[in-house]
C-alpha cells in the first residue's frame, strides 16, 4: 500500500516549495513505504516528465535534490510499498506513463491480469513491469486514447476492477495530464487492510491555500476545515493554470 501527493499551483516553483511544510511528514512515510519513489511533473513545453528510482525516498539524495530544483506548476510524488510477490525494480516503480499522462496508484487488486482483455495490445506490449497498478493505468489509458475524458476513464476502469477482480483493497489513484490533475478515491471497507489500518487509511484529502492546491493520501495531520475529503468513488479534477476544481461523479 503506497502513499502519494499531487500539487497544482498558480505559478511555477520548485516542487518542494510548492508542497511546503507538508513535504517533510510525507517523506517520513518512506520509513514504511520504502520500495521506491517517483515524481511526474509538467515541463515548460507542456509535456509530462517522469523521474523515479527503486530506492527508499526519505534517504534518497537524488529525490531531495530533484524536489529542490524541479520547477513546475503541476506534479505528483509517489512512495511505494511493494505488494507481496512483486519485486522492487524500476519497471514496478510508479509513476507509469509517458509525455501525455502519468499515473500512480495506492492499493491492490487480484488477480492482477483481470483488466488485460480491456487493454490495447500495443500498450500492454510496452508495459514496464508486472504490477496491477500499471494495468489499471493501461486500461484507463486505453479508454483515454479512444476519446474518453480522463475522469470518466478512471471511474469506468475502477468499476471494471470491482466487477472483475476476486478482491480489491483500494483503487485510489492520481492521474496527471498536461491539462489537469485527477484524484480518485475508492476502497473496500471490508478489506483486511482497512480492518487493520483503520477506516481513514485510504481517505484522500485536498487543500487550497496560497495559490496552491494539494491532494494527498493519509499519514500525517490534515485538519479540517483547511483539508477537505475527496468524496468516495469520485474524481477530483484540478485544472492547470486556473486551479478550477470539479468533482466528477458526486
Amino acid at each position: 500500500m503506497c502513499r502519494f501527493l499531487g500539487v497544482v499551483a498558480d505559478e511555477p516553483a520548485p516542487i518542494g516549495e510548492l508542497v511546503g511544510d507538508d513535504l517533510a511528514p510525507f517523506l517520513d512515510l518512506a520509513c514504511e513505504h520504502e520500495h521506491g519513489w517517483g515524481v511526474a511533473h509538467r515541463a515548460p513545453d507542456g509535456a509530462i516528465r517522469i523521474t523515479k528510482a527503486p530506492e527508499r525516498g526519505d534517504t534518497s539524495d537524488r529525490l531531495r535534490a530533484f524536489l529542490d530544483t524541479c520547477v513546475t506548476d503541476m506534479a505528483i510524488v509517489h512512495l511505494r510499498m511493494a505488494s507481496p510477490g512483486l519485486p522492487v525494480s524500476p519497471g514496478n516503480t510508479h509513476p507509469f506513463g509517458d509525455t501525455r499522462a502519468a499515473f500512480v496508484h495506492n492499493g491492490d487488486y487480484q488477480p492482477r491480469d483481470c483488466l488485460v482483455p480491456s487493454i490495447d495490445p500495443r500498450l500492454l506490449a510496452g508495459a514496464e513491469g508486472q504490477t496491477d497498478s500499471e494495468r489499471y493505468y493501461l486500461a484507463a489509458r486505453t479508454r483515454m486514447d479512444a476519446g474518453t475524458p480522463p475522469a470518466k476513464a478512471i471511474t469506468q476502469t475502477a468499476a471494471d476492477v470491482r466487477l472483475l477482480a476476486d478482491r480489491h483493497v483500494a483503487l485510489n489513484c492520481l492521474l496527471l495530464t498536461p491539462d489537469a490533475l485527477h484524484a480518485y478515491q475508492d476502497h473496500d471497507p471490508a478489506s483486511e487492510v482497512i480492518q487493520r489500518r483503520g477506516e481513514t487509511y485510504f481517505q484522500l484529502h485536498y487543500r487550497e491555500a496560497g495559490g496552491v492546491t494539494l491532494v494527498a493520501s493519509q499519514g500525517w495531520p490534515q485538519p479540517a476545515p483547511l483539508w477537505q475529503q475527496v468524496p468516495f468513488q469520485t474524481v477530483l479534477e484540478v485544472a492547470a493554470g486556473t486551479r478550477e476544481t470539479v468533482i466528477h461523479g458526486a
